[in-house]
């Protein structure tokens, strides 16, 4: 399955001003993909939320979920590298093994070849990122993303994913030379109580609908950076020179 056709260079992290941003071999320093995406998401439902359940439940409830998505996450990885998988007898560790297999049974039975699991993109001058894999499914270039969930989602409320995919995909085809045009969306239940346990869904943008989503992207990028400009006017304090009123 894993076939390296491609020689990926490690991007070094890097936090400025409290943000993610990724710094290319070049030395450049660039945001990354979920930092811009995050800047300008409408967090209000997520503050409700935490209102209606407390934030002890909010709690464990975030910190049950991010468990088992680094888990699936590495389960899913060490699959792909045939390298040995995590053991563990906690819940997470047993919930975890069971939904990768299902992942790994009806997602990845798709995917013909894995250039790479978290690979590291970048766009020159933009932006930069890690996605969890590239390769060809059923017979397509592709930017595939693992995600977890706690409830069934509709895909127009997963609109971030397709923008986060979009990117990853315009930053390979400019760097790597390639033509991706699909970026594909594996997602895998958890939760007992929503009746979502082992609920395995697949959500594929491509062709003209991911243009559309590599623009809408590049839309947002340029309002983070106004965003940050702001920000920064904002902070900082204004110089005598600076004052130029009559």
């Amino acid at each position: 399955m894993l076939k390296e056709r491609y020689n990926y260079q490690p991007l070094e992290r890097v936090s400025i001003e409290g943000s993610r941003h990724y710094q290319t071999p070049n030395g450049e320093p660039l945001p990354s993909v979920t930092t811009v995406l995050d800047a300008l998401k409408d967090k209000t439902s997520l503050y409700e939320w935490r209102k209606r359940v407390g934030d002890e439940e909010a709690n464990r409830i975030t910190k049950l979920a991010t468990g088992i998505g680094t888990q699936v996450h590495l389960h899913i990885e060490k699959y792909i590298l045939e390298e040995d998988r995590p053991g563990g007898t906690n819940l997470i560790h047993q919930m975890s093994k069971e939904l990768s297999d299902i992942v790994i049974e009806k997602g990845l039975s798709n995917v013909d070849e894995v250039w790479g699991t978290e690979v590291p993109l970048y766009y020159p001058g933009l932006y930069a990122g890690t996605t969890d894999c590239v390769g060809v499914w059923k017979g397509k270039p592709a930017i595939i993303d693992f995600k977890t969930s706690r409830k069934p989602k509709k895909k127009e409320w997963i609109s971030d994913y397709f923008l986060q995919g979009s990117a990853y995909a315009a930053a390979h085809n400019e760097v790597y030379g390639t033509d991706i045009k699909t970026t594909v969306i594996m997602m895998i239940g958890w939760d007992k109580e929503s009746d979502n346990m082992g609920n395995y869904q697949e959500f594929v943008v491509e062709g003209a609908e991911l243009r559309q989503y590599k623009h809408k992207f590049l839309k947002r990028l340029d309002m983070y950076h106004d965003l940050i400009f702001d920000e920064k006017e904002k902070t900082t304090p204004m110089k005598a020179e600076d004052f130029t009123g009559g």
